[in-house]
């Protein structure tokens, strides 16, 4: 691991478990911007054509992430919340229709559905406290639910989902299924045929390591032009480069929904940092972030007045665990956290901490010592 530890030269004392809100960028990500920096200041534009090789390969590479059949299923957006309102107000709905979510979404797989509310559709919220929270989910998709819209994991409690069930499941109702994947794709594997999705969506600035404003958004071919456009420009056509032709229409592939000028700063941050992750493997990824997920469970379990809301099942987690401390509020907990350099959030019934696969041993031990301290008073 030391030289994956390398590629993060955080400050002395910094103890950063805060991934599923904004993540560090590892070295290559920052020497890709400030190289391109250089260039751009130096040469311009001139060297265009080499910068479209990159945004290729973050292409491929998110379509390798994601499983998905082609890189034409991938699209390039701005964020999570960009790509559901594409689906949300792209779906040509009936009044009547139903959306299904669960009671403990982030705001933006929440108010999207609730947009429609003008439209007639009605969300239905599920209680994910459950036994059997697939089961719940599904029970909720009557005749007239036309979508269930999920959080892969959710961000609060840190739940994850058996994606593949609820695939096969809403495939048998007929019910199209939106997987939110911003807090499992890059910490887990993840496979958009697998769960048999409609719709996935995820940013860069979390799990995959990379810049804020650039994120992916999975289509199924056979629903991409189900989807009502509302953006239009010169770089959502199928003959983008023709700059004379006076008849267009939308790209067949997922570029549809990139309607103007890609964000290639961003690309080229969010390409380096996927680099990383296809060197070290997402199954790797993934057992690398378990074992630090083990480590920070038996330590809060170990420490008086400590109570962890998240799943203690690994199958039913990636990297979010959330505890609170007795005699602490949490957001008093919480700021102390902050003063003692620990980075985390709050989030839910207490404090979010979120390590990664590269996190060192030492910073969860420092972390799980200290708030022994505090524990004691």
């Amino acid at each position: 691991m030391s030289a994956i530890s390398s590629e993060f030269p955080q400050i002395a004392g910094l103890r950063y478990l805060n991934h599923a809100a904004v993540a560090p960028w590892p070295r290559r990500a920052a020497e890709a911007v400030q190289r391109f920096a250089e260039q751009n200041s130096r040469l311009g534009a001139r060297d265009y054509p080499d910068w479209l090789k990159v945004e290729l390969r973050l292409r491929e590479r998110l379509q390798r992430l994601l499983n998905a059949p082609s890189r034409g299923d991938i699209a390039l957006v701005k964020n999570t919340s960009e790509a559901l309102s594409f689906v949300a107000f792209g779906l040509d709905w009936r009044a009547g229709d139903q959306v299904v979510i669960s009671d403990e979404e982030f705001p933006s797989n929440r108010i999207v559905w609730e947009a429609l509310k003008p439209r007639g559709v009605e969300v239905i919220q599920v209680s994910l406290q459950g036994r059997d929270p697939e089961a719940d989910l599904l029970a909720a998709c009557g005749p007239r639910t036309r979508l269930l819209a999920i959080s892969a994991v959710q961000y609060a409690s840190g739940l994850r989902l058996d994606l593949e069930r609820l695939g096969a499941g809403c495939h048998s109702r007929g019910v199209l299924l939106c997987i939110d994947a911003i807090q499992q794709l890059g910490a887990l594997p993840f496979d958009v045929q697998a769960s048999g999705c409609a719709f996935a969506m995820a940013d860069g600035h979390k799990w995959l390591l990379g810049p804020e404003g650039l994120g992916v958004f999975y289509c199924r071919s056979d629903l991409r032009e189900q989807l009502t456009l509302h953006e239009y420009g010169w770089h959502m056509l199928e003959h983008a480069g023709d700059y004379q032709r006076s008849d267009w229409q939308p790209a067949q592939s997922a570029r549809r929904f990139e309607c103007g000028s890609p964000n290639m700063l961003g690309a080229m941050a969010l390409e380096a940092s996927l680099s990383l992750l296809e060197e070290v493997g997402m199954a790797r990824v993934g057992e690398q972030l378990e074992e630090r997920m083990q480590l920070l469970q038996q330590g809060l379990q170990r420490l008086p007045g400590a109570s962890l809301h998240s799943p203690l099942d690994a199958r039913r987690r990636a990297g979010i665990l959330t505890f609170s401390l007795a005699g602490w509020d949490n957001q008093q907990l919480f700021a102390r956290l902050r003063q003692e350099q620990v980075i985390c959030a709050q989030r839910g019934k207490g404090v979010r901490l979120s390590p990664h696969f590269y996190t060192d041993h030492a910073v969860i031990e420092q972390t799980v010592a200290l708030l022994g301290l505090l524990a004691q008073g």
